[in-house]
Order: C-alpha cells, then structure tokens, then sequence
C-alpha cells in the first residue's frame, strides 16, 4: 500500500476527535503582544516567563558574538564544536545553582535522555510521576530499566512501587513544576523517600528555573533542598531564561559520565556559541531584574483572585502556568478561538499531552505583561460559560 495511504486514516482519526494540530506563524519577536498569521494578538501561551526572549542585553549579546564567531559551531562538543562560549556559560551555570559542574544541550529532551540512559540499564528501576514531561517518559522506557509510574504527586503510592523494588539502581525523576497542570513537585517529601530507599533525585526545573526560589535559582533551592537531597537538576534555557537549550548541573563525576556515555550529547551538534553567549547575557539580566520575578508573582495571584471571583474552572497551580479546566477537546478549541477572535491568543492543550475530558486553557503569565493587559484577558473570560 502507498505511503499515504497507510497514513491518511490516523490523520483523518485526529479531525474526528478534534485533536488535530496546527502550527500558528509569528511574525516578530516573542513578547507580550505578537503578530500571529497577520493579526496583532495579546500573547498568553508563550513559556518566555520573564519576558527575557527579546531583551535588548540578550539580542545585543547574541548579535556581538555572532558576528565574531559566526553563526554554527560546525561539529558536536567531542569532535571541534565545543566553543569557549559554551564553557563559559557551563561555568556560569554551576556557580548559580550552586552545584560544582554543568553540562550544556541542545534540548531539555536531550538532556533527560542522556541522564537516564547513561545511569540505568536493565538491572535498574526508575519511577516517574505521572505528570512528568514526556521527554523523562521517553528516556525512562528506552533506558531498559523497571519503568514505573507513581499517582501524581502521591509519596505514599512512590513508596509502595520503591518498597517492592529490587533495581540495583534506583532513580526518581520528577517535574519541578508540571508544565500542564502548573502545580509543584513536593521536593522535600520526595527527598526523605529517596534517601529511605536509597535512590537517586531527578529534577527536572524547565519551568521552575528563572521563576522559582532566590534569585530565580529554582524549585530545589525554593524547596531548601541540595545536591546532597537531589544530586541529579536539570533546566531548560528556552522558558524564563529566554534563550535556547538545556543543562545538567551536579557532581564531577555525574558531568563527565554524561559526557562519556551520553548519547544524545555525544552524538550532535553544539548549539551555536551565540546562543550561548546570550544566554549568559540572560542569566545576569536574571539577576540584576529581580523585579520581573516580583511582577510576575503579583500578576499570578491577581490573576488568581480575579479568577476565583468571576467563578472560572481554575486548575490548582502557583506558578505561571494557570490552566483552565474545561473537559472536552472540542469546547477547549472552540474557548480557544473564541479568544483568538478577541485577539487573545491561548492555547487548547488536548490529548494525548493530557489525559481524555482534562482538555484545558493554558494560559500562561509573564513579567511581560502589564496588568491592563492581564485584566483585558480577564473581561473576555468572564463573558464564556465555562
């Protein structure tokens, strides 16, 4: 049978079911207001937190270090790609989550890859909340190990699952934030029961990294928590940092055991030095702006109250994330366009990135925004029945 006809019918299946999806072309920089296909919109699904993606410091480091190092890095970071650019920002990277090395990617996909595959195998076992991105799912399933999935956000069922294992290595790996439903991982809880169990704590912070804890250091430092608790953190650079890639931060040996056996490090090639040099550009704006961390704190919790207030199927979150209940695929994507064509633009995220009748709006806050805009978001909502 022809290629595409062995293809059409789960394409036409994904109609059916209103799972269909589409790509949207900007046109312009991210930010708080964009061009979408032609038309101005207020922006309310972009994971640029801070507002850090079109900072003057950030573009203007970018542009610096392109035009003196050019724009590819020509080769992985084992052959010739790994540029001073890059080392620096590793650097830079280890001293502000406080931990003795980091080890930059390409993605946070690539990053949790390399973790888990690197550190299991078959004799192994790893435990995975529910909820979790679905790049720690994928590296779980194709590490070899006991894959096991524990009830979300439930030490209690992580116990029973961690108490009936006989994995020679054991890993937990959680969200630190769950980019679907915005509510955190209860680190400290989770680090009495990897410490009872003699297993290793994965955080993955690609959402809590920028807006959490001191300084923006993250969800394991806003939970009080190390590297002794947790010795494996991870990152991505492309939500609040604003920028592109991802990192692992902990011990020497956890560093060069990636760098030796990580596949998905080992095997690509190094993201450009620019971005690099952005990104180090980024966490120092990070750190001299603490007010956007403020302003976006005061943003989730007006936007909170007033949600509260008007009755809307609000999702049980403190972070930027602030997903809207709705049930059903289709009226998600019919609330979805009903904002497009008030030129509010918010995502309907459908299964299979959640589960079936938890379709929802993810609306997400960013120190971008200014609370006339937040409250012209608020007056379209409070006109739906949700």
């Amino acid at each position: 049978m022809h290629l595409d006809e062995q293809l059409q019918p789960a394409l036409r299946q994904r109609h059916k079911e209103h799972l269909f999806r589409r790509r949207l072309t900007l046109e312009g920089p991210q930010g708080a207001e964009i061009t979408v296909d032609g038309k101005a919109c207020l922006n309310f699904c972009s994971n640029d937190y801070l507002g850090l993606a079109n900072h003057p410091d950030v573009v203007a480091a970018f542009v610096t270090a392109a035009q003196r190092y050019g724009v590819g890095s020509g080769a992985s970071h084992l052959v010739c790609g790994h540029h001073r650019e890059h080392h620096a920002l590793e650097q830079a990277l280890a001293e502000f989550t406080g931990r003795p090395r980091a080890l930059l990617f390409s993605t946070g996909y690539m990053a949790n890859m390399a973790v888990i595959t690197s550190l299991l195998g078959k004799a192994d076992a790893v435990f995975e909340d529910k909820l979790n991105h679905a790049s720690l799912l994928d590296a779980g399933l194709l590490s070899g190990a006991r894959f096991q999935r524990f009830l979300h956000n439930d030490t209690a069922s992580l116990t029973r699952k961690l108490s009936r294992s006989n994995g020679m290595r054991k890993l937990i790996a959680v969200d630190g934030v769950f980019s679907m439903d915005g509510d955190s991982a209860r680190l400290a809880e989770l680090a009495v029961c990897a410490q009872q169990h003699q297993a290793w704590l994965m955080v993955d912070d690609a959402h809590g990294f920028g807006c959490a804890g001191e300084a923006g250091r993250g969800s394991v430092a806003a939970a009080q928590l190390t590297q002794t608790n947790v010795p494996i953190y991870m990152a991505t650079l492309g939500k609040a940092i604003g920028t592109a890639g991802a990192f692992v931060a902990g011990s020497e040996a956890l560093i060069e055991t990636l760098i030796q056996f990580g596949r998905s490090y080992i095997y690509t090639t190094a993201l450009p030095p620019a971005i690099a040099a952005a990104t180090r550009a980024s966490l120092q704006v990070l750190q001299r702006e603490g007010w956007r961390r403020q302003h976006l704190q005061h943003l989730i919790a007006s936007f909170k109250r007033s949600a509260r207030e008007l009755g809307l199927p609000l999702m049980a979150s403190n972070s930027a994330i602030q997903p809207l209940l709705i049930g059903s695929a289709s009226k998600a994507l019919d609330f979805s366009a009903a904002l497009g064509e008030a030129g509010i633009l918010v995502a309907a995220i459908r299964p299979p990135t959640v589960a079936q009748g938890q379709s929802r709006l993810r609306i997400t806050l960013s120190a971008a925004h200014s609370d006339a805009q937040l409250d012209r978001l608020l007056n379209v909502l409070a006109d739906f029945k949700l």
